[in-house]
């Protein structure tokens, strides 16, 4: 089954929803025992939104599927990881953050081929 890559638009909308409703939150409502989160938090809600930016751009790239994938997936591990460890104020959970910030780069370097 072939993605229409148009589909991109759809996703970035819903994650651009999600990336400025987190970063509200995280500005105005989110306020943890121990502030060096609110660092972790705003590291989220950066990558998150730019990377949702980038991924605007999805359809008109080569292959569309594969870098709106890499990017959805690195905002989901990557950001989402990091919403979660600054939350919860553990960073245990901050084992998967590292792959995000791989599919991360493989979004950005599948645009060389």
């Amino acid at each position: 089954m072939k993605m229409n890559p148009l589909m991109w638009h759809k996703v970035a909308g819903v994650s651009g929803v999600a990336a400025l409703a987190m970063g509200t939150y995280g500005a105005h409502a989110f306020k943890p025992k121990n502030p060096a989160y609110n660092e972790v938090w705003r590291t989220a809600s950066l990558y998150h939104l730019v990377h949702t930016a980038a991924l605007v751009a999805a359809p008109m790239t080569k292959y569309p599927n594969l870098f709106g994938g890499l990017l959805t997936t690195g905002i989901l591990a990557f950001s989402g990881t990091c919403y979660t460890v600054a939350y919860l104020e553990d960073r245990s959970y901050a084992k998967i953050a590292p792959f995000g910030g791989f599919a991360f780069i493989a979004a950005w370097a599948s645009l060389l081929f």
